[in-house]
């Protein structure tokens, strides 16, 4: 029986996210080839997740940050620091590969700054053993020739994987002519091929990920089994600055929601009681999103059930009636894909929201209990300091957390054509903590210091106190009396508007962040009058 080994691999950067790592997209694959081809044999193997950390030396390419994450910060308002190895050793996982004795090796390439460790693994795996390495995910169809074009990956697939691969398995099997492929990259002596691209299966054909029993407790969310759920696929939106489309492709296709709630039944008698919907576009379909929440009430009304939205829902796809179903239906969660609370940087980049709509919407969401976080992007092009202040403010005024991602390139995309061609450098640095993107009118010293203003903010907005409203003034007058987060974070507040320095809590001392640029922070504080706490309450700056 040839044995297919599916691999997650590890990462390196500043931080790692915790809660939404399961290879839901690994398992897909191997319930379609095991529902296609039979005879193989399947392995999925996540060696990136609950694998623990590493410290490892700062990368040359990103040493221009140690002015900004110079300290071990322990205070509420912390950035970066230390650089890490995220997940299993290259050594480990070629070990742990050895033994299983792989006929042929699938290596996930997710996030397009994180390729060089999908080929320092493909690297090690062709130096132990002679395996053909096969390359998939959302950076490959984003920069298909950078990968194919290394010596130790052999075949590559863009766009979605599962027929793609169980053709190509097919093909391989029966030593076939690849030409017939569809998405397939291989190489014809040094010369890259490319087949053309073809619709996957149809989404009803397709089974649902082969998830094993023995999974159930390694991915959690607050200390309960977690699962991703996928209802749809394709992207009709045209966001300039996003390579979605690249991997699923424009057309909008959606399960039925009978489909869906079978897959989560399923999943609920394996032990599983959150489920995170990491659809693109989970309530583009208002009808059909409507109808899940209904069978899911009439399935689940009164077990334990709770639901997660965390890949950035538009808000434009929202009303009152449907997140009233999906509170009833058990959502608990939202992350609201923002990106700008000015009119004219949303149509820059290809978004026809209206934004005067998002706050509508939050406050609907707001009443029927969700928590929410609502996701901006600093420092697009275009986009000035002025800007960027505006939407802090309109977001500390409503009952959110905020979410900042810093600009970066994505190879591929639409806005990625305006500049000069992606070198492998760049593509590295192709991530929010690198603040790669400097404008003529966003530095990236105005980048750290928003990013941290933000960090203030939400630390505000954590804060309990009696009654439903309170000023700064005696918040600060009573920190003596707080726990020592709230203690801490309060001292440093009030430090940064008596002294004009921020910080940082670094060993047994403070440290002044010598980068924060405080005159932008006063900028943004001197029109700020109040904020809403997550709880509603209202956070009183100034009188007047």
């Amino acid at each position: 029986m040839p044995r297919l080994l599916l691999i997650q691999p590890p990462v390196q950067d500043f931080y790692d996210t915790d809660i939404r790592l399961q290879p839901i997209g690994l398992y897909y694959l191997k319930a379609a080839v095991q529902k296609y081809l039979p005879e193989f044999q399947v392995l999925v193997r996540d060696f990136h997740h609950g694998q623990g950390r590493k410290t490892i030396p700062l990368p040359r390419e990103l040493r221009y940050l140690k002015p900004f994450y110079q300290f071990a910060d322990a205070s509420p308002f912390s950035t970066f620091h230390q650089y890490y190895h995220f997940g299993v050793p290259f050594a480990e996982i070629i070990s742990q590969v050895l033994k299983e004795k792989p006929d042929i090796i699938g290596i996930s390439s997710l996030f397009s700054p994180y390729y060089r460790e999908v080929l320092t693994l493909a690297a090690g795996l062709k130096q132990a053993m002679d395996c053909p390495i096969i390359v998939g995910g959302s950076h490959v169809s984003c920069a298909p020739e950078m990968m194919l074009g290394d010596a130790n990956v052999d075949f590559i697939i863009r766009g979605e994987g599962e027929r793609p691969l169980v053709e190509f398995l097919k093909a391989w099997q029966q030593g076939r002519d690849l030409a017939c492929v569809p998405n397939l990259g291989y190489k014809k002596g040094r010369e890259l091929i490319f087949n053309d691209l073809a619709p996957n299966y149809p989404l009803d054909e397709l089974p649902i990920p082969d998830l094993p029993d023995s999974e159930t407790g390694r991915y959690l969310f607050n200390g309960r089994p977690i699962t991703f759920v996928l209802t749809s696929r394709g992207c009709p939106l045209q966001c300039s600055f996003c390579s979605v489309r690249l991997t699923f492709g424009s057309l909008y296709r959606r399960r039925t929601a009978e489909d869906v709630l079978a897959e989560i039944a399923h999943r609920y008698s394996q032990g599983f009681r959150v489920f995170d919907f990491e659809d693109d576009n989970l309530t583009f379909d208002k009808s059909e999103m409507q109808h899940l929440c209904r069978l899911l009430i009439n399935r689940f009304h009164g077990r334990d059930l709770q639901l997660l939205a965390m890949n950035g829902v538009s808000y434009a796809s929202l009303d009152r009636q449907t997140l009233q179903l999906m509170r009833q239906a058990g959502f608990t969660n939202l992350n609201l894909a923002l990106v700008s609370c000015k009119q004219e940087i949303l149509s820059a980049v290809g978004r026809t929201q209206r934004v005067a709509q998002f706050a509508e919407v939050v406050e609907a969401a707001a009443d029927l209990g969700f928590a929410m976080v609502a996701y901006l992007i600093l420092g697009l092009p275009g986009d000035n300091p002025a800007n960027m202040i505006d939407s802090l403010l309109t977001l500390a005024r409503l009952p959110v957390l905020i979410g900042v991602s810093i600009f970066y390139l994505t190879p591929g995309t639409p806005m990625a054509e305006s500049f000069p061609p992606l070198t492998p450098k760049d593509i590295f640095l192709s991530r929010a903590t690198a603040m790669a993107i400097e404008t003529e009118g966003v530095r990236r010293r105005d980048l750290y210091t928003l990013f941290i203003t933000a960090r203030i903010i939400n630390f505000l907005k954590g804060l309990e106190f009696a009654g439903q409203n309170q000023s700064l003034d005696q918040l600060l007058a009573d920190s003596a009396a707080m726990d020592q987060r709230p203690r801490l974070g309060l001292d440093l507040l009030g430090r940064l508007l008596a002294e004009g320095k921020l910080y940082a809590a670094a060993g047994k001392g403070l440290q002044a962040v010598p980068e924060f640029g405080v005159q932008l922070f006063l900028q943004f504080w001197g029109k700020l009058d109040r904020l809403t706490t997550l709880a509603g309450k209202q956070l009183v700056i100034r009188d007047g």
